[in-house]
């Protein structure tokens, strides 16, 4: 994607190093973040100087390369890498790639493959959920699931930016996306950076859109989608979800391959990351809650198939209750 007239991926290798495009510092300064080894690019995924299923995958895989010029056991850096974040697939999905593929002397070329076709994946995603969005529609997202959490593209916004591509004109609702904001601060700035006209709006007045019938689509990403169509994505989309059904509104998930997990048969049994409690107390580290005062950080929800209208995918628009198996 394009930031101040220069391409840029989300995640890229330079000799050993892995390179991030800092999203901690998003979006009042825009700098890269170096990673001289797995450990620090470990460090990275986990404090969320890079975050989003598709980017923590692609960037764990560069990580494993890492591991692997340096002469470090691939068990020893998946157990690191691996446990980073419990929730997105993606993450399991880069290094079980790696593996399988690493020769013994090809670590780059197996992490660069991978991140280029992650970047197909949601081209793909792109050019199939375009079609959803008419001229003057409204559509609502949650969280950031574009490019800045994935390598390019994104997932949800991926139609998007085909869309404004093919000269169609539409508006986006932002959802701030609490605690974390990573819609205020991370959407917001790439549909600046990409001319999309949008607005930020409180998590909480969603439902007020939806029923004044300024809301025509939903669509948000995921972070892990069990085999039944339940999807785990950042905490709020359940409830964004609930909205949609009430007041008939599309709700939509795009997600790639990587992002399916077929031994959670439902979304009862997909791990869900429960983070500091100090990401609610304080907001740009001043704190907006009693100093005694208790706080509860779950990290993402499962949104049941039966709200889903349908997932988007490098393979097309699948109905959320049919078998993704061929996906895989």
């Amino acid at each position: 994607m394009l930031v101040e007239g220069e391409n840029y991926r989300t995640v890229w290798m330079e000799g050993s190093v892995v390179k991030l495009i800092n999203q901690l510092k998003l979006p009042r300064e825009f700098s890269v973040f170096s990673c001289s080894g797995y450990r620090d690019t470990a460090d990275a995924i986990r404090s969320m100087v890079v975050r989003g299923a598709p980017a923590i995958g692609a960037t764990a895989c560069y990580g494993m390369a890492q591991a692997a010029l340096a002469g470090v056991s691939l068990d020893v850096a998946e157990k690191e890498l691996g446990t980073t974040r419990p929730t997105a697939n993606d993450l399991q999905d880069a290094i079980k790639h790696f593996k399988k593929n690493f020769n013994g002397k090809n670590a780059v070329e197996v992490a660069e493959g991978y991140a280029n076709k992650s970047i197909e994946r949601c081209r793909k995603i792109g050019e199939y959920g375009e079609k959803l969005i008419k001229n003057n529609s409204k559509i609502l997202t949650h969280c950031n699931a574009g490019w800045l959490g994935c390598v390019d593209y994104g997932t949800a916004t991926a139609p998007l930016y085909i869309a404004k591509q093919k000269g169609r004109n539409f508006f986006v609702w932002v959802d701030e996306t609490r605690p974390r904001l990573q819609g205020a601060k991370l959407t917001s700035w790439e549909l600046m950076q990409a001319g999309i006209d949008h607005a930020v709006i409180a998590d909480n007045a969603a439902g007020y859109f939806m029923k004044k019938g300024e809301v025509d689509l939903v669509i948000v990403g995921a972070d892990r989608i069990a085999a039944n169509g339940d999807v785990a994505n950042k905490i709020g989309t359940y409830g964004k979800a609930v909205l949609a059904k009430e007041n008939n509104v599309p709700f939509y998930v795009a997600a790639p391959a990587s992002t399916f997990d077929l031994k959670a048969k439902t979304g009862k049994d997909i791990k869900i990351e429960e983070r500091d409690e100090n990401e609610i107390h304080f907001v740009e580290n001043t704190r907006v809650t009693p100093a005694k005062s208790k706080a509860r950080n779950p990290a993402f929800d499962i949104t049941p198939m039966k709200y889903i209208t349908g997932l988007i995918t490098e393979e097309g628009i699948l109905n959320p209750w049919e078998k993704p198996e061929s996906l895989l």
